[in-house]
């Protein structure tokens, strides 16, 4: 499982002009799955994301977490994490999960998170979206649940 967080101001999106999910200050995570991601997974990037301390302190310090600001967080499902760009000029998707199997652990990632006391706003899983955010710092982090990075 891949996710690119960004600690934010505030984060929307948008279906067919529609807004479906906004968040005030929190995280707008972008997350990718693959086929051999299963429960551990989502039990260990919720324990992170939710834990993850990015937020300032009091002497300016990244020492608070989402959860430690009462922060929220948007989850937009996004295959594209799991693109091979490295041969040719087209991108292979072959590494992102199936649909079926990415929008379950998609959906206990959701469950996972608001278990650990979080907001969650979500995009429309396999929609075309919209995303739109106010990346605070700027912060930007690429994480895996595999270590790939």
């Amino acid at each position: 499982m891949r996710s690119i967080v960004q600690r934010v101001s505030w984060s929307r999106v948008e279906v067919e002009g529609q807004v479906k999910g906004q968040t005030g200050s929190g995280l707008c995570v972008l997350i990718g799955v693959t086929h051999e991601d299963g429960r551990q997974d989502v039990a260990w990037m919720a324990e992170k994301l939710a834990n993850l301390r990015i937020f300032e302190d009091e002497q300016g310090k990244m020492n608070r977490s989402v959860k430690d600001i009462g922060g929220e967080i948007l989850l937009v499902s996004q295959f594209t994490l799991y693109g091979d760009a490295r041969k040719g000029r087209r991108p292979s998707f072959t590494s992102a999960a199936p649909p079926a199997q990415a929008e379950k652990l998609y959906s206990d990632l959701i469950a996972a998170l608001e278990n650990e006391g979080l907001p969650v706003a979500t995009g429309v899983f396999q929609a075309m979206m919209q995303v739109s955010l106010c990346n605070d710092g700027p912060v930007t982090l690429i994480i895996d649940s595999k270590g790939v990075f």
